[in-house]
């Protein structure tokens, strides 16, 4: 809505003063700023009165894994899921005040953020009202996912040049890409439904995944902006991507949105994202990285996201398998939790190596 004060400025007259405050709208890098205090105000102001009438309603709060460490039982019991209502409410009112509601990159990418936390909501419910850990089946939420990705898929590929648009941009080199053509759709599917089930893995902890997520979110809206800027796209010899700079914008809602929530996220957790919040900031992640081009820059940038992801597939497959298991638990946060690493020694340290691997993918901005 703000961005319209950009057309304010040039068309009313008689404005003085006031002319070149109102030409601050334009510039991405402002309204980016705006957003994530917006986010993070609104967060601030509203979260108590949501955390209050999910505590009400849910009761019990969400179900503990009887087979998960058994402090969790007696520490995390009570505590009210669906947090990422909070992250979403204040995503949601950010972007809509600060981007451009006329480009189509911030449309989509919300679409899929929603469409993902619905999926998300509505397992945390079955959980909530059931008293059980497990939601609904796996593969119906898995296949809802998969067609609002390819959904999204497709309308980015309509919506950027070809053949560029379907093909795959390889880091490290400014002129290798691999085209993929349509199968790109299922391609780009696969990065945006791993990245939203990669996070929900990730969130196990207090404070654990909200911060890698924001840490992601800051390193895409640097690559967003840089993308869509065709001065700064050139330099690094990077492929222009007309409009996916407003994406910065979303991203610095995420940030806002992030820091709010971790104020009541942090240990001991008032409460958890749950897989509202999980997988809706998951699908956003991937989403962005298809739009601005940069997929393999995620799996690096996110790269404890697949450390998660990657640890419950080698469990579960050496299980079936063998018969034994890799890790004393999985994912990978709970092994170091059965080694006698305490919550917060874990939280951290999985921060610092975020930190590390989002420094790693945006060193491949120069390195071509």
């Amino acid at each position: 809505m703000f961005y319209w004060l950009i057309d304010l400025s040039n068309t009313v007259p008689g404005l003085g003063i006031f002319k070149p405050l109102l030409n601050v709208f334009r510039y991405i890098t402002f309204r980016t700023g705006g957003a994530m205090v917006t986010g993070a105000l609104f967060v601030f102001l509203f979260g108590p009165w949501i955390i209050d009438n999910l505590r009400l309603r849910q009761g019990k709060g969400q179900p503990i894994r009887t087979d998960g460490p058994q402090s969790h039982l007696v520490s995390k019991k009570g505590t009210p899921t669906m947090g990422g209502l909070m992250i979403l409410s204040g995503l949601v009112v950010s972007t809509v005040l600060w981007a451009n509601p006329l480009n189509p990159y911030v449309w989509i990418v919300l679409a899929v953020t929603l469409g993902f936390g619905f999926v998300g909501f509505y397992d945390d419910y079955l959980k909530v009202t059931k008293q059980t850990h497990s939601g609904f089946s796996g593969k119906t939420r898995i296949a809802i996912e998969t067609l609002i990705a390819v959904a999204a898929c497709y309308a980015l590929v309509r919506l950027g040049r070809q053949p560029f648009s379907t093909a795959l941009v390889i880091p490290f080199f400014k002129d290798v890409v691999l085209n993929f053509g349509w199968f790109f759709l299922i391609f780009g599917a696969f990065i945006i439904v791993g990245a939203g089930n990669a996070v929900n893995l990730t969130d196990g902890l207090d404070g654990l995944a909200i911060v890698p997520v924001m840490i992601a979110s800051a390193s895409f809206a640097m690559i967003a902006y840089l993308a869509g800027n065709a001065v700064f796209a050139d330099y690094l010899q990077l492929n222009y991507i007309a409009g996916t700079g407003e994406l910065a914008v979303l991203c610095g809602a995420v940030l806002g949105a992030g820091l709010g929530f971790l104020w009541f996220n942090a240990p001991p957790a008032s409460i958890f994202m749950g897989d509202t919040g999980s997988l809706a900031l998951g699908g956003m992640l991937g989403s962005i990285a298809v739009a601005v081009k940069h997929e393999i820059v995620l799996a690096v940038i996110g790269g404890l996201f697949v450390l998660e992801a990657v640890s419950v597939i080698v469990q579960v497959t050496s299980f079936k398998l063998t018969g034994k298991r890799i890790f004393k638990m999985a994912p990978i946060h709970h092994h170091f939790e059965q080694l006698g690493w305490t919550e917060p020694q874990i939280v951290i340290r999985f921060w610092i190596i975020s930190v590390m691997l989002a420094l790693a993918g945006l060193s491949t901005l120069k390195l071509r």
